[in-house]
Formats: C-alpha cells, structure tokens, sequence
C-alpha cells in the first residue's frame, strides 16, 4: 500500500473512474495518503464524483510516473470522522483554502478491496493488493 501511495503522489496528478447509471465518468485527482493504515483520497460532497461513489463505490485510478503506470482497482469506503478529514488537510495544506474538516463539505475515502497493477513497456507487471 505504501508504495501505491508513492506511485500515485508522484504522479501529482492521476485519473479517478467511476460510474454513472452505464456511464463511465473519469476526472482528474491529485490526494493521496495513507492514515490509520489505509490509503485514503479526499473530494468535496457537493461534487458528481461524491455522489457516484456513494451510488457505486466501486472505482478505478489510474496514473503515469516515470514511464510507468498505475491502475487501481477498489471500492471507496466513506470515513466520516473529523480526525480522517483533518488527516488529509494536513496531508495537503492547499486544500485548507478550499475545505475544512467541520465544513460539511470535505470528505475522505479510504479504498478497500483495493489491487493495483504497477506497469511499464519493459518490466513485467507488478501487482499489490490491500
């Protein structure tokens, strides 16, 4: 798990999937953290990608680094506690410009179920599952 979240904060930014009704909808992520040993990512409840997961939290990232790519397969898990939310505004102190962890707004996602495939064009693939 620790190396997927190195892998995806290199990438800064990389593509989360999700689904809406038969429509895949994908969009661009850049939080990546890892508290109480889960690999949590963070978006805002007013947002469709809030609403999508809730409606199906199973989702795909996927990201590009250093002629590798990642692809993540998971199911997103909401934590509700303050003590999460306030983790990854830490974690990402922009964020704070935007968000607080009592706003009502905030929300994290710890990704559960989670295997990920570490790819290039001249290695074999790697994967890990969490």
């Amino acid at each position: 798990m620790e190396e997927v979240c190195k892998f995806l904060k290199k990438c800064e930014t990389y593509y989360l999937a999700t689904v809406e009704g038969n429509q895949p909808r994908v969009r661009p992520f850049g939080t990546a953290d890892i508290f109480e040993n889960k690999l949590y990512i963070q978006t805002g409840k007013v947002k469709n990608v809030s609403k999508q997961m809730k409606a199906n939290p199973k989702i795909e990232i996927c990201g590009m680094a250093d002629g590798k790519w990642i692809r993540v397969e998971a199911v997103a898990v909401e934590d509700d506690r303050v003590e999460a939310r306030q983790h990854m505004l830490d974690a990402y102190p922009s964020l704070q410009k935007m968000y607080k962890a009592d706003d009502g707004n905030c929300q994290v996602f710890y990704l559960k179920d989670a295997t990920a495939t570490i790819s290039s064009f001249i290695d074999a693939p790697k994967e890990i599952k969490f």
